[in-house]
């Protein structure tokens, strides 16, 4: 079963990345918009969700974002964001433990194209992640302490991002590639070897617009995919250099019904390790349902 998981989203993340590569011109949307789709989308789930999670009422992914620029059409901007998961789990008085506290500052710089049309953009990012206790990394028997233990680390994380509009598909579509780097004085000793240090992301994302030929009248992309791979490097956990297990994949697909203003539904397969600070080393393979923010706007 987690071989036929895992060879689906494969096929779903390079499909994606094929789709509709016509040589249509680039629509000139801001900015803005680059870095709302980069720095991710508010949710909260269901309680429905299918794998080998723990069982939870809700996951929430709470991403604000404070922008610092000069205008909507510079190009360059800062992108202040205090993000924060927090996980309430179906166990007795519904407890809310370790939640992630991860701020981080990016900074954004805008490449013109032919006939001053967007066609990449370069950004920088300086974040920390952190569950906010005080507690030993590891229980008397060795095992890591899941509900107080201290997870700490910060990173560095540089990429670009190519943005295309294809008129055939009539959506915009976004490739970005980034490294991510923790330099060993900035991440908790007790996390050398048992945690990755070096990773590479690269997403495909394709927001499809409106059928309707005036978009002044509907101001949101009606769906969304999105492909997203990340590749862990360095020593830790004893594992091979080419390993599957060093591979996380997501596939968001996201619905934005008329009847909604600013959310809409979305159902995502993940599989790979679990981002959630202390739960770092657990392996999910799950689908999941939930509520996400509506991120892109002309």
């Amino acid at each position: 079963m987690l071989r036929n998981f895992l060879i689906t989203i494969i096929y779903l993340f390079f499909t994606l990345s094929v789709i509709g590569q016509s040589k249509d011109s680039i629509h000139n949307i801001g900015l803005t918009d680059i870095s709302q789709i980069n720095q991710g989308n508010s949710y909260v789930t269901f309680p429905s969700d299918i794998g080998n999670i723990e069982p939870l009422w809700f996951e929430g992914n709470l991403t604000p974002n404070f922008y610092l620029r000069e205008s909507k059409d510079s190009r360059l901007i800062g992108v202040l964001t205090p993000q924060i998961i927090i996980r309430m789990y179906q166990e007795r008085s519904y407890p809310v433990r370790t939640p992630s506290y991860m701020p981080q500052i990016t900074v954004y710089y805008m490449f013109n194209g032919k006939d001053n049309n967007l066609s990449l953009t370069m950004y920088g990012r300086l974040a920390h992640h952190s569950n906010g206790q005080d507690n030993d990394f590891f229980l008397e028997n060795g095992a890591v302490n899941l509900k107080s233990g201290d997870f700490s680390t910060n990173y560095f994380e540089a990429g670009f991002i190519k943005v295309h509009f294809n008129s055939r598909l009539n959506a915009f579509q976004f490739f970005k590639t980034s490294f991510e780097i923790h330099p060993k004085n900035w991440i908790e000793k007790e996390l050398e070897g048992i945690y990755s240090k070096y990773r590479w992301h690269t997403a495909f994302s394709i927001f499809k617009l409106p059928a309707k030929s005036n978009q002044d009248a509907i101001k949101k992309a009606t769906m969304s995919v999105k492909g997203e791979a990340t590749w862990m490097f360095g020593e830790f956990n004893h594992w091979e250099i080419v390993s599957l297990d060093r591979l996380n994949l997501k596939l968001t697909f996201f619905y934005h019904p008329t009847f909604l203003e600013d959310i809409g539904f979305f159902v995502q397969l993940y599989h790979g390790l679990d981002y959630y600070n202390m739960y770092f080393n657990h392996k999910l393979d799950i689908i999941r349902f939930g509520l996400m923010t509506e991120k892109l706007r002309f």
